[in-house]
């Protein structure tokens, strides 16, 4: 079924670009016409197609409908109405004097009707060919709408799940969040780089996921070496992809609001990465830069802006307040202007907005309609992590048996969907408690809401979800956050589950019945002193339009569980940032050497308690690692083998391991290499992740899989900032998670 699933997707496709027939226009310009255009236009006008403004929801006023009949407003964001659309194209089209269309942008983080998993949980499906059809699927959606311009991806690694943005990303890992960058990049644009359907954006530019505390907008502070080994690694990826745009962040690094930093900008971003594409400011970043006490005012702020390379300014008037008074005194030259005018131009000409400029929605056919809920569906299956199941107690099997679904998430259609949908359509939804009384009957499932929402703290529904409980077969708590407590702007200082939750949980336990957690939340959550209550536990993140379906099959077996954590969990919140590329320390801790606090005998000598790198109270480990996830089959790794104990620079190094499917079920599996470099000129992290394989094996098959990896895989930019491979001693491992134990050693010699 799984293959056959592939095939249609792979035969049927989206086909965006046969879709969309570009027709004549009167005036088409190609890049050659593009200083003839700058050199038509008025400095009003160019410094209007380097404003964005907020859509007015059909609201528009008098002074809007001017600017644009001026040609004095380049881009809106979050108009996502058709016909106002097509009303305010028109204008700028066929009324202004140079009829340079308008560029609407929006916000499609993972899906525009059709919702799919939450960022975060579809990368736990490590499935960059899957991503990349969740996204061509959001592209066409919203380019019937008029949408040519989407503020994604995020590729902001954060190892700080108290960050409420983390859910919008894909996870810790440099080479994870790059390679499902790259697919969801792919997806928006379509098949051609040089004639894209959407026009992407890599964001935010930089550092933004290590935000000091988890608060969000809160300061950054990071090394050079850091920032470029780490942060800025999807963002070389997706430049190298041909990603068109690039988003400033919001929080200061290291002393300077990105909106304002020549040197982030344009040594960094431009000289460096060698983007040439379009940076745009945040909402309202560059007035914020007072706050940050780095402008004096608006003015300034203006002035630090453009002289920093910033060619669009979101939502905030800056730009079109001061520019103009900024050239007339000698502050700016109006070739700066230019250059940011140029570059906004050839977007909106590559996009081909001179041809195609209105909304079409009859592109989008009952037929895709249903196409992009199956793949909303397998996208949610593949989301889907197994983190517990004692004793096999799943999958379930159809007996007869009573299920007793409980929690206010099991049958919400809107907060499954997640945060950041201002356009999902929650009447696509298909909840699990919809799903287990489609396929069950209503006489076999109970539900009971227990709690009002998840921040509920009334134990009123206590006495009825154990009496129904205690009647059932089986436990389906469905517990987590509601999307308003995820996002931007919803950072959290602790990380259990909110409301009663834990506590109905120890309460549901003690009906002596099997209790399935189903987990409904865009963050790792700590829940090591819940975990033992449970006899299995599934996190669903939040899981989209089809949640409820993938859930149901996944619960019963019809799917066999294969997601993978994209982060490492913690065991409790002051454990944070625990990540597992973390570096080696001097003084590494062992289980040997963590010496438990109550352990501790009453006036011990004052010494160094173990003397290695652990918490006395919590350890060293953390409760899930990167990587980590179960089956309900089993995998065993061995005979790992490299083509060569020694290579030179310039070679590819070949790894191999032979994989068995041990268990009684079909299953995929997500094998991962890692590697380490023993020794460098800059200390390295203990291992990192550098290849990753989906397969799919039946019960008792074997198969051998082999990793390619090049002598550049294992470079990394030194304390100069250069990007360099060393020779010298490397290890390798192959398995099902970052703590993958089955290694092998080679060696890299200069040539």
């Amino acid at each position: 079924m799984r293959a056959l699933f592939f095939i249609m997707f792979i035969i049927i496709g989206f086909g965006i670009n046969d879709l969309v027939k570009k027709k004549p226009a009167s005036t088409y310009y190609t890049y050659e016409h593009v200083d003839d255009l700058i050199n038509q236009m008025t400095l009003d006008q160019k410094i209007g197609q380097m404003s964005q403004l907020q859509g007015t929801e059909g609201n528009i006023s008098g002074e809007y409908l001017q600017r644009i009949r001026n040609g004095e407003l380049g881009s809106i964001l979050n108009e996502s109405d058709p016909g106002v659309i097509n009303k305010l194209q028109k204008i700028a089209v066929e009324e202004s004097d140079l009829g340079i269309p308008l560029l609407f942008a929006r916000d499609i983080i993972h899906g525009y009707k059709t919702i799919f998993p939450i960022n975060i949980g579809m990368a736990a499906s490590f499935n960059p060919e899957l991503i990349h059809q969740t996204s061509e699927a959001a592209a066409l959606e919203a380019y019937s709408n008029g949408i040519r311009w989407t503020f994604s991806p995020m590729v902001d690694i954060s190892r700080d799940p108290r960050w409420g943005r983390m859910a919008e990303g894909f996870g810790e890992d440099p080479y994870l969040v790059s390679e499902l960058g790259k697919a969801f990049h792919r997806g928006f644009i379509g098949p051609d780089p040089e004639n894209p359907f959407m026009a992407t954006c890599a964001k935010h530019f930089a550092g933004y996921g290590a935000t000091e505390g988890g608060r969000d907008y809160n300061t950054v502070i990071l090394s050079e070496t850091e920032l470029y080994n780490v942060h800025l690694k999807p963002f070389e990826h997706l430049i190298d992809d041909g990603v068109s745009t690039v988003m400033t962040s919001f929080s200061e690094l290291n002393g300077i609001p990105p909106s304002g930093s020549v040197w982030l900008n344009r040594e960094v971003l431009r000289s460096n990465l060698g983007f040439d594409g379009v940076i745009v400011s945040d909402w309202n970043s560059i007035p914020e830069m007072i706050m940050h006490a780095y402008a004096r005012d608006e003015k300034d702020a203006a002035l630090k802006a453009i002289k920093a390379g910033i060619d669009m300014e979101m939502a905030s008037s800056t730009y079109r307040k001061y520019l103009k008074e900024l050239i007339a005194e000698g502050s700016v030259d109006e070739e700066l202007i230019n250059e940011a005018v140029r570059r906004i131009l050839k977007l909106k000409i590559r996009l081909g907005l001179f041809e195609n400029p209105y909304a079409n929605t009859e592109l989008l056919s009952n037929e895709k309609k249903s196409q992009h809920l199956e793949l909303a569906k397998e996208m949610a299956v593949q989301s889907l992590v197994l983190l517990k199941n004692d004793n096999n107690v799943l999958p379930l099997e159809d007996n007869g048996q009573q299920f007793c679904i409980i929690g206010p998430m099991a049958n919400d259609k809107y907060e499954q969907l997640g945060t950041w949908i201002f356009d999902g359509d929650t009447n696509l939804s298909i909840t699990p408690l919809m799903a287990f009384e489609e396929r069950f009957g209503k006489d076999r499932v109970c539900f009971v809401n227990g709690l009002k929402n998840t921040r509920d703290h009334s134990r009123e529904g206590f006495d009825e979800a154990l009496e129904a409980a205690s009647k059932s077969d089986f436990i389906l708590y469905f517990v987590g956050e509601e999307s308003i407590l995820t996002g931007e702007a919803h950072s959290k200082a602790f990380l259990d589950l909110p409301g009663a939750q834990e506590e109905l949980i120890r309460i549901l336990a003690k009906s002596g019945k099997p209790l399935i957690l189903i987990m409904m939340t865009p963050r790792p959550l700590a829940i090591g002193e819940i975990e033992k209550f449970s006899d299995a536990i599934i996190y669903a993140w939040h899981p989209g339009s089809m949640g409820g379906p993938a859930i149901l099959d996944v619960i019963m077996g019809n799917r066999n569980p294969s997601g993978k954590l994209p982060v490492t969990f913690p065991k409790t919140a002051g454990q944070i940032p625990i990540y597992y590329a973390h570096k080696n320390s001097g003084r590494p801790a062992t289980d040997s050497s963590w010496t438990k606090v109550e352990d501790i005998p009453e006036r011990a000598f004052q010494t160094s308690i173990g003397n290695t790198n652990h918490y006395m109270d919590i350890g060293f480990e953390p409760l899930y690692p990167f990587g980590y996830g179960l089956s309900y089959t089993t995998f065993e790794y061995t005979d790992i083998v490299t083509s060569s104990d020694t290579y030179q620079t310039g070679d590819t190094i070949l790894i191999s391991a032979t994989i068995t499917n041990t268990g009684n079920f079909d299953g995929d599996e997500i094998a991962q290499l890692y590697i380490r470099d023993v020794t460098a000129s800059l200390t390295r992290p203990v291992r990192e992740l550098k290849a990753f394989n989906r397969l799919s094996l039946r019960a008792g098959e074997t198969v051998q899989i082999s990793f390619k990896v090049t002598s550049d895989d294992l470079g990394f930019y030194n304390s100069e900032n250069q990007f360099i491979t060393e020779p010298g001693h490397f290890r390798a491992w192959i398995g099902g998670s970052s703590e993958a134990d089955l290694g092998t050693s080679f060696y890299l010699n200069e040539r």
